[in-house]
């Protein structure tokens, strides 16, 4: 079943859920346990970021229309393919990661949007980090600066509209903590370690595909917006309806409309920063998932005796975490 043959909103609770199911079963077959034990994060790669994903070592490649339901993106500089590998030095960190993502200006569907979060969910992903490309709203801001999401104004369609998945989360749940400040310090820190200058700000999303005008630029930086986008709000928000935490880091690929006087914005720029920044990029990614992985799951604490290897990475795994609201 490709993602072309699914129509979220023609069908029951019951038949969304097996269908998260059945690409979580996908994957996993394709994937292998040894891997899958081991991983706690979904990681998305937005614009011009996906590379990183090359980086990462004993990998399974698997293409979106090989994935029962996922959406595949039709974006260029999405490269439409799902990898599970571990960090370079790191056997015991693997990652789920999507090089490149489905927006709300391709398929009007909400639902098709997000079932890559809700596979997440589906494969016991504890934590989802997301990354893109955006248009600097925040006048301190340069082209090619990084900026860690603290907050985010969403203009888009919220997608839990319409019937609870209630087997994933509550009808209301709280965005006050959208983005996890425990995991914002882990970002704060791999900054540090790394040397890597990073920004923060309030993200602002909106549907495009047309970019923005100068006068809805002044608009929403009088809202308190530094950065837009046409994606992630969507993400962060079912993410956290299915109770994952979660953390986000753009790349101002360009500034907004109106921002420099005369520039004409185009998607050809926002690639071409993003591949000149991939080197600081990746460094920042790898110190920041090493650090989320250590908040999401902690050391156990010391048994009686001397438990082997084996029997202390076994209970890390079951060893349930707690979620902030």
């Amino acid at each position: 079943m490709s993602q072309a043959q699914i129509s979220t909103k023609s069908i029951s609770l019951e038949e969304r859920y097996t269908a998260f199911a059945k690409a979580a079963r996908y994957i996993e077959e394709k994937a292998g346990p040894s891997r899958m034990a081991n991983c706690r994060i979904g990681l998305v790669l937005g614009s011009g970021l996906g590379d990183y994903a090359d980086t990462l070592q004993n990998a399974v490649q698997i293409p979106y229309n090989e994935i029962p339901g996922y959406p595949c993106s039709t974006v260029k500089g999405h490269a439409g393919k799902l990898v599970i590998g571990h960090l370079v030095n790191h056997p015991e960190i693997y990652v789920v990661t999507m090089k490149g993502r489905k927006h709300y200006y391709e398929c009007l569907d909400m639902d098709l949007v997000t079932f890559p979060i809700r596979v997440f969910k589906s494969l016991g992903c504890k934590a989802v980090f997301t990354t893109n490309a955006t248009g600097g709203i925040n006048e301190n801001f340069k082209v090619g600066d990084f900026m860690m999401i603290t907050d985010q104004i969403n203009m888009m369609p919220n997608p839990c509209l319409g019937p609870n998945l209630a087997k994933h989360g509550s009808r209301f749940f709280d965005m006050g903590t959208g983005y996890d400040p425990e995991l914002q310090d882990c970002l704060r820190d791999a900054a540090a370690a790394t040397g890597v200058e990073l920004k923060e700000g309030v993200y602002l999303a909106v549907t495009g595909p047309s970019y923005e005008t100068p006068a809805e630029i002044r608009m929403f930086r009088s809202w308190g917006g530094d950065n837009v986008g046409m994606s992630t709000a969507p993400e962060i928000i079912v993410a956290r309806h299915c109770g994952m935490r979660c953390a986000a880091i753009s790349c101002i690929t360009n500034m907004a409309a109106g921002v420099i006087k005369g520039h004409v914005l185009n998607h050809k720029e926002v690639e071409e920063v993003a591949r000149k920044r991939k080197p600081m990029f990746k460094k920042l990614l790898s110190a920041s998932i090493e650090r989320i992985n250590k908040a999401i799951c902690p050391p156990c604490p010391p048994a009686e005796g001397k438990p082997s290897n084996i029997a202390i990475a076994t209970q890390c795994v079951l060893q349930p975490q707690e979620v902030n609201a």
